[in-house]
């Protein structure tokens, strides 16, 4: 048995950003999260450890049962544990007792407990980011006697919650609709979200907000959560009724994935948590914040995020080097400052059932190599970027035919077919051996300063040798990534996954860029924009101009809204260029010089969702000082209202004056003449209106057609 100290208790704070972490860690007795969120200043932890004293309840346990950070089953807390472990079935009422804490700073701590009897150890690291507040926690088991210690589950921490944030905001989707928002409203009970596909999934994004009923945008509490991880997760919070809400956070382990001998340990991915008192952008902009700041790499933050041409919706399989570079010089003629071959360009690939896993260029196709092309595209001032999914073999493949036993799979277990490929096994260092090498020769023969990083099925049943893996894959993946850009180092990394799949912190450590969506339909962009904007800056979701008539919803829409949905992102193109009239690559080619203009407002700005009426979509990046901003206002259906409702402006200096511009689209879109374009010259030197005004009453906006977005700009006057 543990025994439960008689000392005084210890008590611990953590103050940063705006946020406060009190603790309990007395040595021999549970470590208790007392409280997590905005920070309360001049408040101690004995005095919220005071504050939150309980009393025993008829019907229940003689004496309150507090719980511990992970809620182990020794506890005797109701509800989940956060931490499932066992020896063959014994040794599974873990009670992790106090044995250490180091409080590196103000803003760091380590708590490191044991359980002596089950010969378990934890190690807590609890962090605060001092820009922004946001919590970085992750715990370590280690088995510390002899004989195995079975994983099961093992959550970062069990995070209380305040128990008025009874809503909950899940972000939710599929393949061509990602980032769609599902509302849970208030709920007793447990909501459970789990993905079991391998990649971080289209399905359950492994993070989520919870608010009050009344929070919206810019007012109300909230907080939000997510595990930077990029393969199986899990996400629960259980609202109890003894008052109790706790949100947990792990690595969703298959059977026997994580089996620790003596000595051994398991660290679970970084949990991270922000809170606001201010409604859901002060959320939105802390993940912002800290993802450019403590967690992407450093090297490509300085170089404005070039304008992006993609090949696929151009040429799909039917590539022909000619139409190519004809393809780039179009591309560059419009503003393009990358160039991106898609998938079709290597080995026996002229579809999607053959030839993934043989890199190297198709003599058949490209006699020359890619050489003609790369210098090309770099003799008209682009970037070259190339197409890869390193993870994937067909088998229909000459990788396959020598190397069957490099994918994973289980004997006796049907493989789950899904696009005519596999997943190679990057647990074998030989695979990754192998794959490196052949992109490392790529990217240097042909000077590839981009490679989308594609992955394009689930991974079920992830076994190699009998053995669950995915954990291990998973690290495999971030370590190839890894070593490339160490080998090359101006070398940028897209993470594709069948478009969104594969988007959080984790892979973010190792890519400079998401693939938002394979949807390039600008109304639905319009959405999954808005939606991956919670958690992911504008600076890395790649938001492309498609086609006339989407080849996903078959929906048809002019160049100006093409060009407007694209351009608040990380701008670029997938269209064959040389299929557009004159008249629209113009509109095209202006929309691309407008986004470079303000490019530096859009990816620095501070970026915000508006209250928007029915039917339509209002956001807008805010400059540092407030004294210049840009909004994007679209229509995207029609509404009840004989009129649209006016647009409230913020992130304004109430006292300031600013001109106020309608930047886009090039021609007036109002459906009826005289409106306020006219009356106030918005498309010409525009009107001055004070901060106070355009906030506090709003400015109408013109009665125009559905799928029509307007982008006005904003700037101080002295």
């Amino acid at each position: 048995m543990n025994a439960t100290t008689t000392a005084s208790p210890r008590y611990y704070e953590l103050r940063a950003g705006g946020a406060l972490i009190a603790l309990e860690a007395s040595h021999g007795d549970r470590p208790i999260v007392l409280y997590a969120g905005r920070d309360l200043p001049n408040v101690s932890s004995q005095e919220l450890a005071l504050l939150s004293t309980q009393q025993h309840a008829p019907g229940s346990a003689a004496v309150p049962l507090r719980g511990s950070f992970l809620n182990e089953v020794g506890t005797g807390i109701s509800g989940p544990s956060g931490l499932t472990a066992h020896r063959s079935g014994k040794d599974w009422a873990i009670d992790l007792r106090v044995a250490r804490v180091d409080q590196a700073s103000a803003s760091q701590i380590a708590v490191h407990c044991i359980d002596r009897h089950a010969g378990i150890a934890a190690r807590h690291i609890l962090k605060l980011d001092a820009a922004t507040g946001m919590l970085v926690c992750s715990t370590s088991i280690e088995n510390t006697r002899a004989g195995d210690v079975a994983m099961d589950w093992c959550a970062a921490l069990c995070l209380p919650i305040d128990p008025r944030l009874t809503r909950f905001l899940s972000f939710t989707g599929k393949w061509a609709h990602e980032f769609a928002i599902e509302e849970v409203p208030e709920f007793k009970g447990s909501i459970v979200r789990e993905n079991a596909s391998g990649r971080t999934s289209h399905h359950v994004f492994p993070g989520g907000i919870m608010a009050t009923p009344q929070t919206g945008e810019n007012a109300g509490m909230a907080i939000g959560f997510h595990l930077a991880w990029s393969g199986n997760h899990r996400l629960r919070i259980d609202r109890h009724n003894d008052g109790r809400s706790i949100v947990q956070m792990g690595e969703m382990l298959l059977p026997g994935e994580i089996c620790l001998s003596e000595g051994e340990s398991y660290q679970t991915p970084d949990f991270l948590a922000c809170w606001s008192d201010a409604g859901l952008n002060p959320v939105s902009h802390a993940f912002h914040d800290y993802l450019t700041t403590a967690v992407m790499d450093k090297r490509t933050q300085p170089k404005p995020r070039p304008v992006h041409y993609n090949t696929w919706e151009a040429v799909y399989f039917n590539h022909d080097e000619a139409a190519l570079l004809d393809l780039a010089q179009a591309a560059a003629d419009v503003g393009a400052e990358r160039f991106v071959l898609d998938d079709g360009w290597f080995g026996s690939r002229r579809h999607d059932g053959a030839g993934l896993g043989d890199w190297w260029v198709t003599p058949e196709l490209y006699p020359d190599g890619l050489h003609p092309l790369a210098n090309k595209v770099r003799e008209l001032g682009m970037e070259f970027g190339l197409w890869f999914e390193p993870e994937m073999v067909n088998p229909d493949s000459d990788l396959y035919r020598a190397h069957p036993d490099w994918v994973l799979g289980l004997e006796g277990v049907d493989t789950v077919p899904f696009r005519g490929q596999l997943t190679l096994d990057l647990t074998k260092a030989e695979v990754c051996a192998y794959l490196f090498d052949r992109i490392s020769e790529l990217v240097s023969t042909y000077r590839i300063a981009y490679i989308k990083w594609d992955m394009n099925r689930d991974t079920p049943h992830p076994g190699s040798e009998g053995r669950a893996v995915m954990h291990r894959q998973t690290g495999a993946v971030y370590n190839l990534m890894k070593k490339l850009r160490a080998a090359h180092p101006q070398l940028e990394i897209e993470s594709c996954s069948s478009g969104g799949a594969r988007a959080d912190f984790g892979i973010l450590r190792h890519t400079d860029r998401i693939w938002t969506s394979d949807n390039n339909d600008a109304r639905q962009r319009q959405h999954i924009m808005r939606g991956a904007s919670h958690f992911f800056p504008l600076s890395v979701l790649g938001n492309h101009v498609g086609p006339r008539t989407c080849h996903i919803t078959g929906r048809k829409f002019g160049m100006a809204f093409r060009v407007g949905s694209a351009m608040l992102g990380h701008m670029g193109m997938e269209l064959n260029l040389r299929a557009e009239r004159e008249s629209d690559l113009a509109i095209l080619k202006s929309g691309i010089a407008l986004h470079k203009k303000h490019r530096d407002l859009i990816h620095k700005g501070r970026f915000n969702r508006l209250e928007s009426a029915e039917a339509t979509n209002l956001v807008g990046c805010i400059a540092a000082d407030q004294r210049e901003g840009l909004f994007s206002y679209t229509m995207l259906d029609t509404s009840l209202d004989t009129l649209p409702r006016r647009i409230q402006f913020r992130g304004l200096l109430p006292d300031m004056d600013y001109r106020v511009r309608l930047i886009w689209p090039l021609h007036n879109p109002s459906i009826s003449t005289p409106s306020i374009i006219d009356e106030t010259d918005l498309m010409g030197d525009g009107h001055i209106f004070s901060g106070a005004a355009l906030m506090g009453h709003g400015m109408q906006p013109p009665l125009t057609f559905p799928d029509t977005c307007l982008i006005y700009h904003l700037e101080a006057c002295e």
